[in-house]
């Protein structure tokens, strides 16, 4: 079976009525934990993006309050979880403002953690990925925000 391109799908999605899209919507919210999200995102969070940006963050807290701090083995697994549910919070938003925040938020978060970050290569290397990743995001940003976001990677980078 051939899956159709977006233009297709969009195209098909077009011409149906109303009832027939709400069927389809909850069907496909079904089937996977990230379409679910994605969907409250849409019609719950997307209004109001700095109560998401919150609320993301609280998530961040309490995920990097539970971290295993025993051995760097464990700091490394909790912090890749921790950088990958962001980046799928990130990937629903679709906001260049949200993306840096939380990616600037991530990195201060690591940046805290005790022991120390410095001492672990890989865990520096992620640090360093992050920031470099917010940098290139902030450059697409209003020169306004460009300058509030560049004062805090300057304050991360001491």
């Amino acid at each position: 079976m051939d899956t159709a391109n977006i233009r297709q799908l969009k195209t098909e999605l077009e011409n149906l009525n109303r009832e027939e899209l709400s069927t389809i919507v909850l069907r496909l919210a079904k089937f996977k934990k990230e379409n679910k999200e994605l969907l409250s995102y849409l019609l719950f969070e997307s209004s109001d993006e700095s109560n998401y940006v919150l609320e993301i963050k609280k998530e961040m807290d309490l995920e990097f309050a539970s971290i295993n701090t025993q051995s760097y083995y464990y700091i490394k697994k909790s912090v890749r979880k921790i950088l990958k549910n962001t980046k799928t919070y990130i990937r629903y938003s679709n906001c260049k403002e949200t993306e840096v925040e939380l990616l600037l938020y991530f990195c201060k978060k690591l940046r805290g953690l005790s022991p120390s970050i410095s001492r672990n290569q890989q865990l520096l290397n992620i640090f360093v990925r992050e920031l470099k990743l917010a940098e290139r995001k902030i450059a697409s940003l209003h020169p306004d925000l460009q300058y509030d976001y560049q004062q805090n990677i300057d304050i991360l980078k001491k």
